[in-house]
C-alpha cells in the first residue's frame, strides 16, 4: 500500500499501530461522492478493515452504488469523539474496486474470505456472512491516508 505522508498536524496522527487499533474497533462510516453534475453525496456506512483495505458492503440499488459505479473516487471519514479533546479520526481516499459478483448472493470467493469474515463478526457477531442478494462490496485501498487524535495534544 502506497499512502501519501501526512504532512500537517504530526502531532496529533495516529501510529500505524493506533489507526489500524482505530478501525478495527469502529463500526461506521461517511462515505463521500461525487453525482453526475460534480455535487458531493455522503452516506453513511458500515465498513470492515483488514490492515490494508476499507472494505464497504453497500446496497447496490443505492445512490452511492450508483455513483461509485460511474466515477470511483471516493473519500470516506471514520471518527468518534464528542469533546475536542477526545476527538479521533481517520480519512481515507482513493479509488474503489468492486469486488464479488452484484449483487452478492454467496458464490465462492475468496477475495472476499477474510473481508466477510471480518464484517460478519464485528456487525452481526456471525462467523458467516448472511447474503441478502441487495448489497455488494467495493474495496478502497487507500491512497491518502490524515489521521488525528487530539487526546495527544494533552500529553
Amino acid at each position: 500500500m502506497t499512502v501519501t505522508q501526512q504532512r500537517r498536524g504530526r502531532k496529533i496522527m495516529m501510529t500505524p499501530g493506533e489507526l489500524d487499533e482505530f478501525l478495527t474497533s469502529q463500526r461506521t462510516c461517511r462515505v463521500a461522492t461525487v453525482s453526475a453534475d460534480g455535487a458531493p453525496h455522503v452516506s453513511a456506512l458500515w465498513f470492515a478493515w483488514d490492515g490494508t483495505s476499507l472494505w464497504l458492503y453497500s446496497v447496490v440499488r443505492s445512490r452511492r452504488w450508483t455513483q461509485l459505479r460511474r466515477d470511483p473516487r471516493v473519500a470516506v471519514v471514520v471518527d468518534s469523539g464528542e469533546e475536542y479533546d477526545q476527538l479521533l479520526g481517520v480519512e481515507l481516499s482513493g479509488q474503489v474496486e468492486f469486488v464479488g459478483e452484484v449483487p452478492r448472493t454467496g458464490e465462492l470467493c475468496a477475495e472476499l474470505d477474510t473481508a466477510e469474515t471480518l464484517f460478519a463478526r464485528k456487525n452481526f457477531g456471525l462467523d458467516e456472512m448472511p447474503h441478502d442478494g441487495r448489497h455488494a462490496w467495493a474495496r478502497l485501498t487507500p491512497e491518502k491516508i490524515v489521521s488525528w487524535d487530539f487526546r495527544k495534544l494533552g500529553a
